[in-house]
């Protein structure tokens, strides 16, 4: 990804200087240029085109922030009603991650959010211990994380 990356950026410096030109517009010509070319040899690449992976992680940085956004609506919910109705507890996650910066990611994404805090990662690291502020239904929880946060990761670390 990263030797695409600098390739990319030296099409378009070499864009700028055959127009002899040194401006924003002509390098973001000569970017997506060489975004094109790279695009066009992508299979040349043991990795895939690096765009792609880029895109992921911008939806995975969205869904944090989207996540974020929405978790924190809901803990500010709980602390102004006159009545706390929460359920908190610990529950178990699978996880179906392998590495250990997978892992760890997941484990940090759901610990930025608010309302959720991973205590314990099991030793055979397939399982992640999770405090959450409402337990209301925990396959409703497993399932929400596995379909964002897991996938997001997923198509970062595997695309």
């Amino acid at each position: 990804m990263g030797s695409q990356l600098i390739l990319n950026v030296a099409i378009a410096f070499v864009w700028m200087f055959l127009f002899n030109e040194v401006s924003a517009l002509q390098f973001a010509i000569g970017y997506a240029i060489g975004g094109l070319i790279l695009f066009g040899l992508r299979k040349c690449w043991p990795g895939g085109f690096y765009l792609h992976r880029l895109w992921a992680v911008l939806k995975l940085l969205g869904l944090f922030i989207r996540e974020l956004f929405v978790s924190s609506i809901t803990v500010i919910g709980h602390i102004l009603r006159p009545r706390l109705a929460v359920r908190p507890g610990i529950f178990a996650y699978p996880t179906a991650l392998k590495s250990d910066w997978e892992i760890t990611l997941l484990s940090c994404l759901i610990c930025l959010t608010p309302g959720t805090l991973t205590l314990d990662i099991s030793p055979d690291k397939s399982t992640l211990y999770i405090h959450a502020i409402d337990i209301g239904d925990v396959d409703e929880l497993v399932n929400q994380i596995r379909t964002t946060f897991e996938k997001a990761i997923r198509e970062v670390t595997r695309s």
